[in-house]
């Protein structure tokens, strides 16, 4: 970087993230669907009651010791006759979460306030329909090795697809955008989302991310020796892994201030590009997204009544973001990982984090950091190992972490407008 510290916002651009965070963006309806069930109730009800999703696996194909967070139902999802060749795991995913909390009705009621020209759509993914490919490549011809009619790589596979599908299926014509930033995607949306708001492209914007269980994430992950044989257990001291889950969400942003609506106070990005699959030594790009949110938010440290770690559960990721949590927090806010409900869904745990970040505003929630039982000593944030054990009165201002391979950082702030 010319002209400054690497790392550093420059006082020039620090004043502009503070004048865009002044146009409020509002969070005026939202769902999600993991393997605590579809929608936001039986998500709700398991936070509340610290019960998990997590199972032993079960997934076709996968023949190791591990835990998943697999979605009840995606199989039943049956796709419109119009978006029949976009038909794989994720897109039904998608579509089985759209289902839920009358998001249909409250997108219909923004094309009519908007136009379908003003709304723009971001989705993060990590592996998009992936599944599709390894199911065609199974089935592939054995003399000549073609794979069969069936498989439509464009409207399955591709990383777009995605976006595609929810463009035709929701009827808009606005800008769309897939982000796939490994486990960053689905909090980068927001970002983008913002950027367009804040310019004038779009008046609204459905954020998302999807992303389902596979055989090349099962396996990709566990050839990385990342996979616990056991339920995973972020910040404690025998940790030893990630559980993989998949999930979809959504979230409806909608520019000034909505009646009884929270607000998307800030967002932090950095990509310190460290290495391909660990993190920075010391979290220096998870500071830099941290406290990049908290500018735009125009907000202290002390100021954040809680926040929704990206604590995987592997001994390096947890580790490092303990060193910048305590960089930027000094270990006094309330934190801890909800990897242990829904396990670590990838491209889809920045929209979880999110939806998540809004149900603990709205039901004055904090959350343990589930199947935890003994605080590794190396690590000083102040992780929740008892439901609501603050003193606090309220929730008001939530901040979520994701942080990708390769070094890619997002921070959302979430909260009660201002």
């Amino acid at each position: 970087m010319k002209g400054g510290i690497a790392g550093s916002v420059p006082f020039r651009q620090k004043n502009l993230i503070k004048q865009q965070m002044n146009k409020n963006i509002s969070l005026t309806a939202f769902t999600v669907t993991t393997a605590l069930g579809a929608g936001l109730s039986p998500n709700r009800e398991a936070l509340k009651q610290s019960r998990t999703g997590l199972k032993k696996n079960g997934f076709a194909g996968i023949e190791f010791d591990t835990y998943i967070g697999q979605v009840d139902g995606v199989d039943d999802v049956i796709l419109p006759e119009e978006q029949a060749d976009f038909n794989c795991r994720n897109n039904r995913l998608a579509e089985l979460s759209l289902r839920q909390d009358g998001i249909f009705d409250a997108i219909d009621e923004l094309k009519v306030r908007y136009g379908a020209n003003r709304i723009g759509l971001f989705i993060g993914t990590s592996t998009s329909g992936i599944q599709q490919t390894e199911m065609a490549y199974a089935m592939r011809a054995s003399e000549t090795d073609e794979l069969p009619a069936w498989f439509k790589y464009e409207t399955t596979h591709d990383v777009f697809s995605p976006a595609t599908f929810l463009v035709n299926r929701l009827g808009l014509c606005g800008p769309s955008q897939i982000i796939s930033t490994a486990c960053s995607s689905s909090a980068r949306v927001f970002a983008a989302a913002a950027r367009h708001i804040h310019a004038g492209l779009c008046d609204a914007a459905i954020v998302g991310g999807v992303d389902s269980l596979c055989q090349t994430t099962l396996y990709g992950f566990n050839a990385l020796q990342l996979v616990s044989n056991k339920l995973c257990c972020p910040a404690d001291v025998d940790r030893d892994g990630i559980n993989i889950g998949e999930a979809a969400g959504f979230v409806l942003l909608e520019k000034g201030h909505q009646e009884n609506a929270l607000s998307l106070l800030g967002v932090g990005e950095s990509s310190d590009a460290w290495h391909m699959s660990s993190p920075h030594p010391q979290g220096e790009g998870a500071v830099q997204a941290m406290q990049q949110a908290l500018t735009r938010a125009n907000l202290e440290p002390a100021q954040i009544d809680y926040i929704n770690l990206h604590g995987t559960a592997t001994p390096v990721n947890d580790f490092t973001e303990d060193q910048a949590m305590m960089t930027v927090f000094s270990g006094n806010n309330p934190c801890s990982s909800t990897k242990g409900f829904t396990g670590h869904t990838l491209g889809a745990a920045g929209i979880v984090g999110a939806v998540f970040s809004c149900l603990f505003i709205e039901e004055n929630l904090l959350p343990i950091s589930l199947n935890t039982q003994r605080i590794d000593s190396k690590i000083h944030s102040n992780i929740m190992l008892e439901a609501n054990s603050e003193t606090k009165s309220e929730i008001d201002i939530v901040m979520s972490n994701c942080f990708g391979f390769g070094g890619s950082n997002a921070s959302l702030i979430i909260g009660r407008p201002t």
